[in-house]
Formats: structure tokens, sequence, C-alpha cells
């Protein structure tokens, strides 16, 4: 029945400012009027819709305000420097400090976060294997910290 996540909204105050934004990124703007745009982020497959309005004035929650975009594990590794070249800066995460992409051995996943003109978080994220003897980590790892442990995990 469901085969995946067809449409992702978000608030913005400058929907101009913001198209620039997200066509930075490489998204393809599929159509705007004078309140709203939507770009593909698969092309047919999935979109993300921007509306104008006072709501992106909403105070941040995880559960508000934020979009994943899918990416490669050797992109996610680029990703600091590919923000940089577009002149967006990587923000911690939760309690973390730094701006290091980083894995969730314990989730299968790693990411980085970036916001975008209006505060809205947003993600790059990439699925991970993690071998059954590392599934019970729980701590966020760096690139360097997390191959190590994979290293040694297959000596």
């Amino acid at each position: 029945m469901i085969k995946g996540i067809y449409e992702a909204r978000l608030p913005v105050s400058n929907l101009q400012q913001s198209i620039e934004f997200y066509e930075k990124l490489g998204l393809k703007l599929a159509w705007s009027d004078e309140a709203t745009a939507f770009f593909w982020i698969e092309d047919g497959k999935s979109w993300l819709g921007l509306w104008a309005g006072s709501e992106y004035e909403t105070k941040y929650h995880p559960s508000l305000r934020h979009i994943a975009f899918r990416v490669s594990y050797e992109d996610l590794k680029e990703s600091l420097h590919w923000l940089h070249s577009l002149q967006i800066k990587a923000v911690p995460f939760g309690s973390n400090e730094s701006i290091e992409p980083f894995v969730r051995p314990h989730q299968g996943n790693a990411s980085v976060y970036f916001i975008d003109p209006d505060g809205n978080s947003l993600e790059l994220i990439c699925h991970i294997v993690v071998p059954n003897a590392l599934k019970h980590i729980n701590d966020k790892l760096s690139f360097k910290d997390w191959e190590t442990l994979l290293a040694d995990t297959f000596e």
C-alpha cells in the first residue's frame, strides 16, 4: 500500500529567497505561485512544498519544521565541503557541540544538519549497515571513530 513519502511542507517568510536557497541545494522547482512553491526531491516521486506565512515563526521543535534528505554515505562524508561551497553552515544537533557529520549505530544511519533561511531544520542522512556486534552502541560517533570500529570488528 504505502510506497514512500510524496510530500512534505515547510513554512517560509520570503518565498523568493527560499526558492533560491532550495535551488542552490539542487532541488528542481516544479511550480510556484505567489504564496507556495514545490520542489522535486526525486522527480515524480517526492517533493517539498514551501508556504509563505507567519508560521515560520513557530518555535522549533524536533517534531516540527524538519526535513531529512537521503544521500549516499560517500556524499555525507563530503557534506561539509559541499555545504561550505554553497555558503551554507552546518549546525550542531541536539547536545552535540560539533557540526561534523556523525553516525548513530543503534539507528543504522549517519547525519549532518543545517538550516534554511527561516531556521527550518534540514538534515542530510544516509542508511548504514551495522554489524550485529556494534548495534548496541547508542553514542553518536564521528566518521573516523565509526570507520576505526568497523576496521577493528573485521580484523
